[in-house]
C-alpha cells in the first residue's frame, strides 16, 4: 500500500508538472488567431495636453485609494514584456532615466500614427475588432475595427438619488450618473424629464436606446453593481408609476420633495431595467453586466453575484434578450458557468489585469467543459498610468489570456477529453467565432 501511495503521489507530480506550461505547439497557434475583444475602455486621440473624459462612465480614479492587487501594480514584470514589445524598449528595469527614454518613443509613436494609433495598438495586440465601453466615440476608434457599447445605467434613476448615495464612492457614481442622464435628455431637446412614467419610458428610455443603435452600439451595459445589488425582479408596472409620479408630478420645488425610499426606488428601477432589456432585445443589442469583483474601498461584492439575475434571464419575457455577464462574474466563476446553460447568457473573460494567467486558466478550463460556444474573449483594458496605457494594459490581458485559454486546453488535451483539433476549433471560438457569431460581426 506505502509504495501504492508513492506512486500515486509520482504520478500526480508528474501530471502537475506537465501542467505548468501549456502545449507549445497549441500556444504557438493560438497567437495566431485575430481575436474579438469583447470588452474595454479603450482611450480617443487627444491633442497633447487633453485627456479622454469618456471613456468610463463611472471611472475609479476620483475614489478614495484602494488596495491594488499584484497583477495591476507598476512593478509586475510583465508591463517590462509589454514596452520591450510595442516599443522596443532596451532596458530590464523602470528607472525614473529609463521611463523618461520609453515616454519619448511613446510620444513619437503617437506623432507618427496619429489618429491611426489606436488601430496600430490593435494590429499589435493580434486583436481585429474591439469593443469600446464608452461613454461615446472618438477620433482613432472608428468601425470596423471599433465598435461602440454605451452606458444605459443613468435611464434606471430618474430620481432623487439621495438615499441611493449611501457610500462616499456611490456619491460620487450618482452625481456623474445624473450629469449623464441629463446629455441623454438635451440630446433628445427634452429640458425636464416627463411627469408620468409612460411619458418617461416612451420619450426618453426607448429613443435613447434607438439613438445608440444608430450610431453604431452593438451592445448596451450595465454598471449597476456599483450603484446597488444585481437583484432585478418583476415590479408592478402601476406601482411602478405610482412611485415615479409622486416625485416628477410634485409642484413643490425639488428641495422640499422628499425622495423616494429604497424599496419604492428599488421597484421603480426593476420596471426600468426589465423595459430597458426588452428594447434591447427588440433592437437586437445584448445587455453587458459587470457582474463580479469591482473598484473602490466600499464595493459590495455580495450585490454583484450573477445568481441575482436569475430571475431576468429566466424571465420568458426577455428571452429574446441576449445577456453577457461581464468579467467572468469573477470569483463567482463557477455560478457564472452554471448560468451560460441559459439559452440567452454568455459570458466573457474580462478579468485578465486583475488575476494571473494561472487563475485565468482554472476557471476557463471548467466554462470549456461546460459550454464552450457560450464563452467570449476580453481584455478590460483601460489607461493606468503615463508609463501603463491602455495599450500596456491590454497587451499584459491579451498575452495573459492567450497563454491562459493554451493551458487549459492542454489539460483537456492530456485528460484526453478532446482532440488537438477540437482543442484549437475552442481556441478560435472563445478568441473570436463566439463573440462573430453572437454579434454578427463578418
Amino acid at each position: 500500500m506505502r509504495r501504492l501511495m508513492i506512486a500515486a503521489h509520482v504520478l500526480w507530480a508528474c501530471f502537475a508538472a506537465a501542467q505548468t506550461q501549456p502545449d507549445s505547439a497549441l500556444l504557438a497557434e493560438i497567437q495566431k488567431i485575430k481575436a474579438i475583444d469583447n470588452h474595454t475602455h479603450v482611450l480617443k486621440v487627444v491633442e497633447p495636453g487633453q485627456q479622454d473624459t469618456e471613456f468610463d462612465a463611472l471611472p475609479c480614479d476620483p475614489l478614495e485609494p484602494a488596495g491594488a492587487p499584484t497583477m495591476t501594480r507598476p512593478d509586475n514584470p510583465v508591463f517590462l514584456s509589454a514596452w520591450k514589445a510595442l516599443y522596443n524598449y532596451p532596458y530590464n528595469d523602470a528607472t525614473p532615466e529609463h521611463l523618461r527614454e520609453l515616454q519619448e518613443s511613446k510620444d513619437h509613436v503617437r506623432r507618427d500614427q496619429r489618429e491611426n494609433f489606436p488601430t496600430w495598438v490593435l494590429d499589435r495586440l493580434g486583436i481585429v475588432t474591439m469593443f469600446a465601453n464608452r461613454v461615446a466615440m472618438g477620433p482613432g476608434l472608428s468601425p470596423p475595427r471599433f465598435r461602440w457599447v454605451p452606458y444605459d445605467d443613468p435611464l434606471l434613476f430618474p430620481l432623487n438619488n439621495t438615499a441611493m448615495a449611501d457610500t462616499p464612492d456611490r456619491k460620487i457614481f450618482f452625481a456623474r450618473e445624473e450629469a449623464l442622464l441629463q446629455r441623454y435628455a438635451s440630446d433628445l431637446q427634452i429640458k425636464r424629464l416627463p411627469v408620468s412614467l409612460d411619458e418617461y419610458v416612451t420619450r426618453v428610455v426607448l429613443p435613447t436606446l434607438q439613438r445608440q443603435k444608430q450610431a453604431g452600439a452593438v451592445a448596451v451595459k450595465f454598471e449597476a453593481a456599483y450603484l446597488r445589488a444585481l437583484d432585478f425582479a418583476p415590479a408592478s408596472p402601476e406601482a411602478a408609476a405610482g412611485v415615479y409620479l409622486r416625485q416628477m408630478g410634485d409642484a413643490r420645488p425639488a428641495r422640499l420633495i422628499p425622495p423616494p425610499t429604497k424599496p419604492e426606488y428599488k421597484m421603480l428601477q426593476d420596471y426600468l431595467f426589465h423595459a430597458i432589456a426588452a428594447e434591447a432585445g427588440r433592437l437586437g443589442l445584448p445587455v453587458h453586466i459587470h457582474t463580479g469583483a469591482g473598484c473602490g474601498g466600499y464595493f459590495q461584492l455580495g450585490g454583484a453575484n450573477p445568481l441575482l439575475l436569475e430571475a431576468d434571464l429566466d424571465d420568458p419575457a426577455l428571452r429574446k434578450t441576449n445577456f453577457v455577464l461581464l468579467h467572468a462574474g469573477w470569483p463567482f466563476t463557477r455560478e457564472t458557468a452554471f448560468m451560460m446553460g441559459k439559452p440567452n447568457v454568455w459570458a466573457d473573460t474580462s478579468e485578465g489585469w486583475m488575476i494571473s494567467p494561472r487563475e485565468l486558466a482554472n476557471y476557463m478550463r471548467s466554462w470549456l467543459e461546460w459550454f464552450p460556444e457560450k464563452v467570449l474573449f476580453g481584455t478590460d483594458l483601460y489607461a493606468a498610468t503615463p508609463e501603463i496605457g491602455w495599450e500596456e494594459v491590454g497587451w499584459q490581458t491579451s498575452q495573459g489570456g492567450r497563454w491562459a485559454l493554451a493551458e487549459a486546453l492542454t489539460g483537456m488535451l492530456q485528460d484526453g477529453e478532446i482532440s488537438r483539433v477540437r482543442a484549437l476549433q475552442l481556441a478560435r471560438m472563445v478568441l473570436h467565432d463566439n463573440a462573430a457569431k453572437l454579434y454578427g460581426i463578418p
